[in-house]
């Protein structure tokens, strides 16, 4: 049985002002090119398929294009296992659970081996079988969600906690003894190939610069030692940076797309394996992804470094850009800066700018001898300020502003 393990999708994010759907929708569909070069059996997508940013009109886009892109993979008798994530919004994965329970009620008890083809999501903790298509024997896939107290503290008791610490231990307690339990059921085979796809921070791993979307804090942290022992594969999706822990066959395949700035040097790819009747045949493989350019740009002397940006960044259209501006009032016009720089890095998803405070030697002109007036320096400075607030705010603001400098000279 092939398998390819991907996770991370954030599908419908957004990066600042950037609206990433058409990039993650591209890498969505070099994962569905690997399906069919590879001839895969099962697509497994270990967590966040979603973004918390995805509004309700664009998950349903989300689905169609899903629908569109790999529907040839499961007409081909291709299988979809997906669980739930962090960043998945739990009302609406649940929804749609029950939604894929109604149109298949008979599918869903513990143990039991679904028919290939199908899509299936899990909510919470999940172990079924799947039947290899070319050698027909059965391969166990144990599904574990991202542990939130909702799928993992059941009753009121579980739901009392003085603190996030102390919630964040129960929650540590609770994935481990829901993944005994799966362990320790009758139709669960000890001796039978099994892989575990789990969303979930497990302790050892490397973050990267940071986490995404989440603080250390936040996170709930889950012992793994044993996992290399207990499966076959264990496909990890939550941490963004690609790695393997404690052996090969345990591993984070990261996202699909770089997400934010601290995922620039990530090298984003998908993993396949091979699971026998006797167990994983081979090392997993990964398949690159391509991901976009992310990077920070410093602008110190605009007059100097705009012209070298635009040669040393000639076909930049794509590339996601964090713009850092310093400028001078009187010698640059910051309306000027932001323009040039918006043709070099039209994908800027975040800038920010800061005059220098250098006003001296600017007020006098040559030309003329004559200087500026306090007045007329305080209005230019507020007008570049607000360059990029509403129209009609920008000259509310600036008429109170010169009423009160009026007020100070009489």
């Amino acid at each position: 049985m092939r398998i390819l393990h991907t996770a991370d999708w954030h599908l419908g994010d957004r990066l600042g002002r950037i609206d990433r759907t058409d990039d993650l929708r591209k890498a969505v569909e070099r994962v569905a090119d690997y399906c069919k070069q590879e001839n895969v059996d099962v697509l497994l997508v270990a967590g966040d398929l979603f973004s918390e940013l995805a509004r309700p009109d664009g998950l349903r886009e989300t689905i169609r294009h899903w629908q569109s892109v790999f529907s040839p993979f499961l007409e081909s008798g291709g299988t979809i296992l997906t669980l739930t994530g962090n960043h998945d919004n739990e009302n609406f994965c649940q929804t749609l659970v029950s939604a894929m329970s109604l149109a298949s009620p008979t599918v869903g008890k513990p143990g039991e081996t679904v028919p290939p083809g199908r899509l299936y999501l899990a909510a919470d903790p999940t172990f079924i079988r799947l039947e290899d298509r070319m050698g027909g024997f059965p391969v166990q896939f144990v599904l574990m969600p991202y542990p939130t107290p909702h799928r993992f503290l059941r009753g009121e008791t579980g739901l009392k906690y003085g603190s996030p610490e102390e919630k964040n231990a129960l929650l540590v307690a609770a994935w481990a003894d829901a993944l005994r339990e799966i362990r320790a059921h009758p139709k669960y085979d000890l001796k039978a190939p099994s892989v575990l796809g789990a969303h979930v921070h497990v302790h050892g791993s490397t973050i990267g610069p940071s986490l995404f979307r989440i603080t250390v804090e936040e996170d709930v942290v889950v012992e793994g030692a044993e996992l290399p022992n207990q499966f076959d594969y264990v496909a990890l999706g939550h941490i963004h940076k690609p790695q393997w822990l404690g052996a090969e066959h345990m591993r984070y395949c990261g996202s699909i797309e770089r997400l934010d700035l601290g995922e620039q040097a990530d090298q984003k790819g998908v993993i396949l394996v091979d699971i026998g009747p006797d167990g994983r045949n081979g090392e997993p493989v990964v398949l690159p992804l391509h991901a976009t350019p992310i990077y920070e740009v410093v602008v110190l002397d605009p007059a100097e470094d705009i012209p070298r940006l635009r040669a040393e960044y000639p076909s930049a259209n794509n590339d996601l850009v964090n713009l850092q501006i310093r400028y001078t009032a009187g010698k640059d016009q910051l309306e000027d800066v932001l323009r040039d720089l918006d043709k070099i890095f039209p994908r800027w998803y975040a800038r920010d700018w800061k005059e220098t405070g250098a006003l001296g030697p600017t007020l006098v002109s040559p030309a003329t001898g004559g200087g500026k007036g306090f007045g007329e320096t305080v209005h230019e400075y507020l007008a570049q300020e607000l360059i990029q607030h509403d129209e009609a705010e920008r000259d509310a603001i600036l008429k109170i502003a010169d009423g009160l400098l009026k007020e100070m000279e009489n």
